[in-house]
């Protein structure tokens, strides 16, 4: 499991308005079902954005390539401007499953909290640009596995492991 985080060259936004925001969660959500990778927490801030992905049929770095590189080129072509529109590479962090796979999913999950793009919880579970909103019921996106993130979540509740 993976925790892949992609900041804006410069610190500027990479998602400059909710166009942005659906082209990529339309090209994320394809990949995620045509390369059957996990997809458990995710949250598109301004500038940057979040992963926590589990790849099955494709190494990450071609996962990141397709994503990326058609992003990118899009979102030149829509706002007229050329250039690189990442921050260097992606950055990505190996995660063991069982010790910090809820303090991820909901680190991930509250950063437009934490970033004040939503006011409060309640804000968060109608979000659209972010998995919880997903995990709430609230929203959807093809690819987001919510059964296993729930699963440890009630687990995790009831007192087991």
């Amino acid at each position: 499991m993976q925790h892949v985080i992609v900041r804006g060259i410069e610190r500027r936004n990479i998602f400059r308005d909710n166009t942005d925001r659906r082209d990529f969660c339309k090209r994320f959500s394809a990949l995620l079902v045509d390369t059957r990778t996990d997809c458990f927490a995710w949250a598109l801030i301004p500038n940057h954005f979040h992963l926590l992905l589990r790849t099955n049929t494709i190494e990450l770095k071609d996962f990141m390539r397709r994503l990326l590189t058609g992003y990118a080129v899009t979102f030149n072509k829509r706002h007229h401007r050329a250039g690189h529109v990442f921050q260097n590479r992606y950055k990505s962090i190996v995660c063991e499953e069982d010790p910090y796979f809820l303090e991820l999913v909901r680190y991930i999950h509250l950063n437009p909290l934490r970033a004040k793009i939503v006011a409060d919880l309640e804000r968060l579970n109608r979000y659209q640009w972010c998995g919880h909103s997903v995990l709430m019921g609230t929203n959807t996106l093809a690819g987001q596995g919510t059964d296993d993130v729930l699963v440890v979540f009630r687990q995790k509740l009831r007192g087991g492991p």
